[in-house]
């Protein structure tokens, strides 16, 4: 039997049982629509063989559709008191998936593979409002077994990530996003199908992991130290953007020109791949100057 969803009444009996008053601390909306929850989840491509990792699942809207395809959901959750609910929403709504959900009570902020009893395959999240694009880079960060995600967010942070080089919107999570992967926005979505109703509408975004810059940690740290400091000063023309982050305009010049890069270009012109290609070319000169 398929799960049964929540809808706004099953919503509101169960922030009403547990006293739950959503918070823009936590960044909190729930989503109260079913057809809303099944597009989500048509749209990651989720299926049996996935461990799909979920992000603030609140009070299981997303999480019951997650395990009607899903082979396993690992649910992490900041607040106590929603995350010790959620698994007996899943007995009662649920009965035949309850033993294909995990629930992790953590900051999603904080989260290693370590915290987790289950290697995740997949992102599929409502991420909460005020920290959508820190916990995206992080999880992807820390977790490479993640081959997709697709996360609502916000429609501008969901613009910002999928925009293209050239455009004003066009930045630091822009470019960061790409370096795990491909990046496309996947639909948007109404203000009306949450709990409460934000006052801007909301995005998804679909990130295709390729990871054709490995693993390797400090080239990832070497190449986002780099895109910090190219967009801090967006107005700037490179050779000034990375004066401090080089040393100085002068040595800024230097390793742009090896890498290829016109030092009198802005940032936003730039691709990933010249940020990776800076990086590696800083790295290599400060070794060969040691």
């Amino acid at each position: 039997m398929p799960p049964r969803l929540l809808g706004p009444a099953e919503i509101r009996a169960l922030a009403a049982e547990l006293d739950v008053r959503p918070t823009k601390t936590l960044g909190q909306n729930f989503v109260h629509d079913a057809n809303t929850v099944r597009r989500i989840v048509t749209s990651s491509g989720v299926g049996a063989d996935d461990v799909v990792l979920e992000v603030g699942p609140g009070l299981g809207s997303l999480t019951l559709a997650l395990l009607g395809e899903a082979g396993r959901v690992v649910a992490v959750e900041i607040d106590s008191k929603l995350a010790a609910r959620l698994p007996r929403t899943v007995a009662d709504f649920a009965p035949e998936q309850r033993g294909s959900l995990d629930v992790v009570t953590a900051d999603a902020l904080t989260v290693t593979p370590s915290d987790l009893p289950a290697t995740p395959t997949a992102l599929v999240a409502n991420l909460p409002y005020n920290v959508a694009v820190p916990v995206l880079l992080h999880l992807m960060a820390q977790l490479p077994t993640l081959r997709t995600a697709l996360v609502m967010v916000q429609a501008e942070v969901a613009d910002r990530l999928a925009a293209t080089p050239g455009g004003r919107i066009y930045g630091v999570p822009s470019v960061k996003a790409r370096y795990y992967g491909d990046v496309t926005r996947a639909g948007s979505i109404g203000k009306h199908v949450f709990w409460p109703e934000p006052k801007i509408e909301s995005g998804l975004v679909r990130i295709e992991r390729t990871d054709r810059f490995g693993l390797d940690e400090d080239r990832r740290r070497r190449t986002f130290a780099a895109i910090d400091a190219a967009f801090a000063q967006r107005r700037k023309t490179m050779r000034s953007a990375l004066a401090v982050w080089a040393g100085s305009p002068v040595r800024a010049e230097e390793l742009l020109r090896a890498a290829d890069i016109d030092p009198r270009i802005r940032g936003e012109r730039l691709e990933v791949d010249d940020f990776v290609r800076l990086a590696d070319v800083a790295a290599s000169a400060d070794i060969i100057e040691r």
